[in-house]
């Protein structure tokens, strides 16, 4: 059946190909996104770019409010406006460098934030009104609006913090997070948890990403990052364009095969696809409480294996250079996704040759992203 569904941070990297597909699944998708990381398409747009390009490549209409989620009275206006079924929620801050320098912004962006989405979503009797003019009238009921208690949280495998077995599991222990932005994460989730004790009502799918990287097929949609890129894939394809002079290379000293940091990447068409399968998890009334998946390949890749991958995909030579470890990083990190397979019946299918194909499509097509 097709849903009603807000999705916070829409016009985002991954919350962009994520409405794709639900506009692909056949759903009405409502977006709302304050522009923090997502370009707005200029004076006068009423869409973001990123959005605009979807509706073109789906054929299909998207429904777009700028709104940070901290501001309670626009938020709940958008509820007032539409019956929503479901909120997909991906609007946060995710940098790890950045989140260890100003981690109170990461804190009361992705905490504060989210309580104050989860509180408005649990409102209801609103905007409805009782009046008699007279006191032998019949009451008049403008409407009555019901809350929502269904979320698909977009949390991340930072919340395992420094692996103690590989593949990471879901019952692996979190909270020994190594960053603000991981702990942000990691507190989220906690909050959700008790949320879903207290409340019955309450269905919370929590996915774990890995990392997002690619982009879509047509080269029309991908990653897009406001200034300097926080990211591998981006910051490579930025080299490999001409962008950038040369990719920094964090560290080569870690325990792995060859010194650099090891991590799950996953295509972002894949990652999107996730999201629409848990929608149907949640749809079909199968789940209750707080339910969590693991969404990665199951295969780590070190940053120089993805640097001669991105080469050989875009037939440039890519420069970098090593520099000092970051703050926050882990040596390996990467993902037993055998319960989303099991429960949610998802398996990513695209591995690291399209991934960096899509990536090097998109940016030479987009050289200076959306705004060029």
């Amino acid at each position: 059946m097709p849903l009603t569904i807000l999705v916070t941070g829409g016009a985002g990297f991954v919350g962009s190909h994520t409405v794709l597909e639900l506009l692909n699944a056949g759903h009405a998708v409502i977006c709302l996104d304050n522009l923090c990381n997502a370009y707005g398409g200029g004076a006068g747009s009423k869409l973001p770019e990123s959005l605009k390009r979807v509706q073109e490549i789906t054929g299909g209409s998207v429904t777009f409010y700028d709104v940070d989620i901290r501001e309670r009275d626009e938020l709940r206006s958008v509820f007032n406006k539409h019956k929503i079924d479901c909120v997909v929620h991906f609007a946060a801050l995710k940098a790890v460098g950045e989140s260890c320098r100003i981690p109170l912004k990461y804190y009361q962006n992705n905490i504060t934030g989210t309580s104050i989405l989860l509180e408005v979503m649990a409102e209801v009797c609103l905007g409805w009104a009782c009046m008699r003019k007279h006191a032998n009238e019949e009451p008049v009921i403008f409407y009555f609006k019901a809350g929502v208690f269904k979320i698909v949280y977009s949390s991340s495998a930072t919340v395992y913090g420094e692996p103690q077995k590989l593949p990471l599991t879901e019952s692996h222990p979190t909270g020994s997070c190594t960053n603000p932005y991981g702990k942000s994460k990691y507190f989220t989730e906690e909050i959700m948890k008790d949320l879903c004790e207290s409340d019955p009502r309450w269905t919370v799918v929590s996915l774990r990403y890995f990392n997002p990287v690619g982009a879509h097929k047509s080269g029309r949609i991908g990653e897009d990052p406001n200034g300097e890129p926080n990211n591998l894939m981006p910051y490579i394809s930025q080299v490999a364009v001409g962008r950038r002079e040369c990719l920094r290379v964090f560290g080569n000293n870690y325990d792995t095969p060859d010194g650099t940091g090891v991590r799950d990447y996953i295509h972002i068409v894949d990652l999107a696809e996730g999201h629409v399968k848990a929608i149907d998890k949640l749809a079909g009334g199968t789940i209750s409480g707080f339910c969590v998946y693991n969404l990665g390949t199951g295969r780590g890749y070190s940053v120089l294996e993805v640097v001669k991958a991105f080469s050989k995909a875009s037939g440039r030579e890519v420069k970098y250079e090593i520099v000092d470890r970051r703050a926050g990083d882990v040596a390996a990190s990467y993902a037993d996704v055998s319960l989303a397979a099991k429960e949610l019946g998802w398996t990513a299918k695209r591995g690291l040759d399209e991934m960096c194909e899509d990536t090097w499509n998109w940016q030479k097509n987009n050289p200076n992203g959306f705004a060029g």
